[in-house]
This record gives structure tokens, C-alpha cells and sequence, in this order.
């Protein structure tokens, strides 16, 4: 089990390293303009979705063996969470769910746009918004620790 949430606090550095430089490519290529590549930008945003579900998967993994996920809903309930605990069982989760599927959204999205700029935007917007979401319910105190 320490494997396996070590694995996916690593892990995690990577898939935002990724997601941060995905979003970077696509709001360069929307705002200059520039064409779509198959070889380049479909590539950072396809290895952005593979990596980030990845991750989730192992987020869902982690979610249901351990004692910071479904059996702290459990054992404690809803209200005897405190906000850390909170955080790690229901915010986390939940969020990064919400995330992976707006960045999953603008793949299908851009999959179905003929223009460049289109594609770009698509990329942009919604893999922004997911990272931003990301961002906002890391653990960053104990990810640092």
C-alpha cells in the first residue's frame, strides 16, 4: 500500500509537469496561430490524457484500500472528518474526477475540430480548466512533507 501511494504522489510531478506544458503548448498554438501538428502537439496532448488517467486510476485504487479513503467515510462518517481528512477522502477525489473528465472532454473535442485554432482552444481551455482544478485540491502539505 506505501508502494502504491508513493507511486502516485511521484507519478504526480510527472502528469502535472506534462499537463502544465500541454496547456502551455496549446495556448501557444491558439494565440500565434500556429498549425496543428500530428507529430507534436497531438502527441503532448495525447501522452497529457494517457498519464493523467493513469494517475487516476491509481488515485481510484488507492481511494478504495485505504484508510485515508472510502474507510474513513466509513469508520468516521461525513461529519467526523476533519478538514484534512476531508480533503484526502471526499474533495480530492471527487475534484480530480471532474478534472480528468474536462480534460478527456476537450480531447473528444478537439478530435471532432478541422481547424487548427479550434483545436488549440479546445486543448487549451478544457486541459486548463482540469489542471486548474488539479491544482486546487492537491494535499500540498503533506505533499511536501
Amino acid at each position: 500500500m506505501e508502494i502504491l501511494r508513493s507511486l502516485h504522489s511521484y507519478f504526480a510531478y510527472i502528469v502535472l509537469a506534462l499537463l502544465i506544458f500541454a496547456v502551455f503548448n496549446a495556448l501557444m498554438g491558439w494565440l500565434g496561430k500556429k498549425e496543428f501538428t500530428m507529430h507534436k502537439d497531438l502527441r503532448i496532448s495525447l501522452f497529457a490524457l494517457i498519464l493523467t488517467h493513469m494517475q487516476l486510476v491509481i488515485g481510484l485504487i488507492l481511494f478504495f484500500v485505504s484508510a485515508n479513503g472510502l474507510k474513513a467515510i466509513q469508520t468516521l462518517g461525513m461529519g467526523g472528518l476533519n478538514s484534512a481528512a476531508r480533503l484526502l477522502a471526499v474533495e480530492h477525489p471527487f475534484i480530480n474526477i471532474l478534472a480528468v473528465a474536462l480534460i478527456t472532454i476537450g480531447w473528444s473535442r478537439h478530435k471532432k475540430k478541422n481547424e487548427s485554432v479550434a483545436k488549440f482552444k479546445s486543448i487549451a481551455m478544457l486541459y486548463g480548466f482540469g489542471l486548474l482544478l488539479i491544482l486546487t485540491r492537491i494535499p500540498w502539505n503533506q505533499w511536501f512533507s
